[in-house]
């Protein structure tokens, strides 16, 4: 993509998800940063931003909540039909440790999802699920995934993403737990406490499939087609800690010092209105969907090369994506 303006993403959207179960949560707690690229430079006299202006080179910036996880879903693929060439990232995950989906008879992961739109998504997450696997409510982290089998818990992807060992010889709770980028490694089976990431995934899952029905591209199991004969959306998994990077996200100070502190350094942030900036420093998860759009942006050239996996395990675990993969 560097150099072909016939093939650029024309539209960033970052969702930081939710797993809430009730309309009013979803709302309060779904928010979406959106990038759209500036209209393509014309000659002069048509009423269109110049070519210096630094405005139009950035794209405008929005910053969007107030919807349920089935009407932002709808949403998206509305912007799909206006602008095909669009990269949405989902702050979840996409899907669970190999053996689990091999447990479940699923040979790939779309048959997951499946069995998860059907049901069995909803049961994991009852209070009185017998799976005891699934932790966090009022279980504990069960003995399986504990001592030298904790890493049963997590894919690959979450391990190469979220934890840092400090050494090879450290004792396996210990090294889940040390130098993290940010935030302690959470499994997609932990669906409750802070942090957990299992409820808004298991939520997200059929949703996912509904998109790939709507034309929608899935990495990494699919090929991104952002190309111009035929351009499709693509989605991505994305980890907001990794973009965002150490900062105490709940925290409103925290939040405006970062925020202040980009603004001086890059022409993206400078150019942010105060609309946008007030949101995000109202809210943390505005926060996260703000600051994930922007540093999407910053890496939108990678896009169009992004390819199905063709390693049997990220088939079925997928990838968290990370800058420069």
């Amino acid at each position: 993509m560097p150099g072909n303006e016939q093939n650029r993403v024309e539209r960033i959207v970052a969702v930081d998800w939710s797993g809430r179960v009730d309309a009013a949560g979803q709302r309060r707690h779904i928010w979406a940063g959106v990038w759209t690229a500036a209209p393509r430079p014309r000659q002069a006299g048509n009423g269109t931003a110049k070519p210096g202006d630094p405005t139009a080179k950035m794209g405008r910036v929005t910053l969007e909540t107030g919807r349920t996880r089935a009407e932002l879903i709808e949403w998206l693929i509305a912007l799909a039909r206006e602008t095909p060439r669009m990269v949405v990232g989902i702050d979840c995950c996409f899907s669970f440790p190999k053996w689990f989906l091999e447990e479940h008879e699923c040979l790939t992961v779309f048959e997951f999802w499946q069995q998860v739109a059907a049901g069995k998504g909803e049961a994991w997450l009852h209070r009185d699920c017998a799976d005891i696997r699934f932790w966090g409510k009022r279980k504990t982290r069960p003995a399986e995934f504990c001592g030298d089998q904790n890493h049963r818990m997590m894919r690959q992807t979450d391990m190469e993403n979220k934890v840092i060992p400090r050494s090879t010889n450290c004792d396996p709770d210990s090294w889940l737990r040390s130098a993290m980028r940010g935030i302690t490694a959470k499994s997609p089976f932990q669906i409750g406490g802070s942090g957990s990431v299992g409820t808004g995934s298991l939520r997200a899952m059929p949703a996912l499939l509904h998109l790939r029905e709507a034309g929608f591209r899935i990495w990494p199991f699919d090929d991104a087609a952002l190309e111009a004969a035929s351009p499709r959306p693509l989605v991505i998994e994305m980890y907001t800690r990794l973009l965002t990077g150490a900062v105490a996200k709940s925290n409103a100070a925290a939040r405006k010092l970062y925020l202040d502190r980009r603004r001086q350094e890059e022409t993206i942030y400078a150019g942010l209105s105060p609309q946008v900036r007030a949101k995000a420093l109202a809210s943390e998860d505005g926060f996260d969907a703000l600051v994930s759009a922007l540093e999407l942006v910053r890496w939108r050239n990678d896009f169009a090369s992004l390819r199905r996996t063709q390693n049997p395990q990220l088939q079925l675990e997928g990838i968290t994506w990370r800058p420069g993969l």
